[in-house]
């Protein structure tokens, strides 16, 4: 079974990659990092360390790559693939649409017999697969997509694991945390679809997703953004401050009660969940820089990312969100010039003003609570 994945970088080989090559996949990579993709030509395979005591180590064979940027090499592969997969980041997902489209016309006007075929985006948004779908289709013709219809399926997933950035000797190698979840929304795909071991298949995604994007992202941007203000370079040595840990624990209660109403969580059991959340932010055996989980803070501004939408709904249920508000506040402070948002975010800050600023980028009016409490956070720091 050959799967085509985009994104060769460390999540792509350490996470997507390893769970494919486990499951009896021959994965190829597509990635536009030429020194990369020679690399794994070269070598066919790579290692990944596990980030515990024992520094498990794990040997992924049998792999390859393809160059990202020849579109012809890409929608061959595409054509060829018995799944393909993503983590290039969501706003990449328009720049890989063409060579898949191109692949499934290829595909699909070859007049041989249609088996299904599945295209999952591992990203951290809400519809990934979606949302990639409609780049796609945004690119095909009327005919291909009726036939897209009938054989091509785009599940969306819910995708978590820690995988800091790292510098290695081996430029393959990468170290990622224990624990991994992939969850796969089963409705959205073929009838008869041959189960990834290692994925969880639900009926119903929209609780997973919120629980892992409410709970573990706006924990991690919480403490980064706050360990950031504070001075600190990396997540660990953040919450390893009482003051920030509270911090971002009190922002993951807010998040959990909004969960815990909306799909029913039992309390305890979500609580459980926020208190492994913490413990793996800690994990003294990864060293996650607080620019690589605080960066692009326009995306996690935006309505419906990791802050704003869980506040607002908490404030529409009349629960509290001064410590969301607090992480909002703290990511206005992210001043980090290699960081494109970043430099965007601290111009339109100079320009209009924090309440402005705001306003702009989470859609909230001037004078909507949240917002007003937010300002007042980035007055106070």
């Amino acid at each position: 079974m050959r799967a085509l994945h985009f994104g060769a970088g460390n999540i792509g080989r350490g996470f997507i990659g390893l769970i494919l090559s486990r499951a009896g996949y021959n994965v190829i990579f597509s990635d536009v990092n030429q020194e990369l993709v020679k690399e794994l030509q070269e070598r066919g395979q790579y290692t990944v360390e596990l980030a515990n005591e024992t520094k498990d180590m794990e040997t992924v064979k049998g792999v390859n790559a393809i160059d990202g940027t020849q579109l012809e090499t890409v929608a061959r592969n595409v054509a060829e693939a018995d799944l393909v997969t993503t983590a290039v980041g969501v706003g990449i997902l328009k720049h890989i649409a063409p060579g898949i489209a191109k692949g499934l016309e290829a595909r699909l006007n070859s007049g041989s017999v249609q088996k299904p075929l599945h295209i999952i985006a591992c990203e951290n948004a809400i519809g990934a697969s979606t949302q990639l779908k409609e780049h796609v289709y945004a690119l095909l013709e009327e005919p291909v997509k009726a036939l897209a219809d009938q054989y091509v399926y785009f599940p969306d997933s819910a995708v978590d694991r820690i995988v800091p950035i790292q510098h290695h000797e081996d430029s393959l190698h990468v170290q990622v945390e224990p624990f991994y979840e992939w969850v796969v929304d089963r409705s959205q795909m073929a009838a008869a679809f041959l189960p990834i071991e290692g994925v969880l298949y639900v009926d119903d995604l929209e609780p997973y997703i919120e629980r892992k994007l409410f709970t573990v992202n706006t924990g991690h941007c919480c403490a980064a953004y706050l360990g950031y203000v504070n001075g600190y370079d990396t997540i660990q040595k953040a919450i390893a401050d009482d003051k920030v840990k509270s911090l971002v624990y009190g922002a993951l209660q807010e998040t959990g009660e909004v969960l815990v109403k909306r799909f029913g969580f039992d309390p305890e059991d979500h609580q459980k969940y926020i208190n492994k959340i913490l413990e793996r932010f800690v994990n003294p055996h990864l060293t996650d820089e607080v620019t690589r989980v605080g960066r692009s803070p326009l995306r996690k501004l935006s309505p419906n990312d990791r802050l704003v939408r869980p506040a607002l709904q908490a404030h529409d249920y009349g629960m509290g969100t001064t410590n969301l508000a607090r992480g909002m506040a703290a990511a206005c402070k992210f001043d980090v010039q290699d960081d494109p948002e970043a430099v965007e975010l601290q111009d339109m800050i100079k320009q209009k003003g924090i309440a402005a600023a705001l306003s702009h980028y989470t859609a909230m009016d001037e004078q909507h609570p949240v917002l007003k409490q937010a300002v007042e956070h980035y007055h106070q720091m």
